[in-house]
């Protein structure tokens, strides 16, 4: 390797999701108290998308078990599987939060679909559509 290359690897913010996500295995960290620390230690702004997340989840999809998922809020089926998450724009410095969906979640529509949205704020309708999201993502 030329001296003048940068060693390429995990950036500092992978590195502390990959530690939290080792602590949570250790430590079984799971449920709604697993859910609000995570949310507590988020900025303001992400805090506020993040509980506004939290709460169309448990009301739109009941069954699903609060948890947490490399530090992020997530919702697991009851295999335990996370179906939905919520990623803070502040966990790898990006300019958004992010509502992800995984391979489990009933999405799919054709041969391709979105599994991830872009979130800067939540209007009364981005609330309608989460919630549509979700229920469609557990059905």
């Amino acid at each position: 390797m030329s001296p003048t290359k940068k060693k390429e690897g995990f950036s500092a913010e992978e590195k502390a999701a990959m530690r939290a996500r080792a602590k949570e295995l250790k430590e079984a960290a799971e449920g709604e108290d697993a859910v609000q620390a995570a949310l507590a230690k988020m900025t303001p702004a992400d805090r506020a998308l993040g509980k506004r997340i939290h709460a169309i989840v448990k009301k739109n999809a009941p069954d699903l078990t609060p948890k947490t998922w490399y530090g992020m809020p997530a919702y697991a089926d009851r295999n335990g599987k996370v179906v939905v998450f919520f990623r803070d724009a502040a966990k790898f410095k990006e300019r958004y939060a992010m509502l992800g969906f995984q391979d489990n979640a009933g999405l799919d529509d054709g041969s391709m679909w979105p599994v991830a949205y872009a979130l800067k704020e939540l209007t009364k309708a981005d609330e309608a559509k989460v919630a549509k999201l979700v229920e469609r993502a557990v059905s």
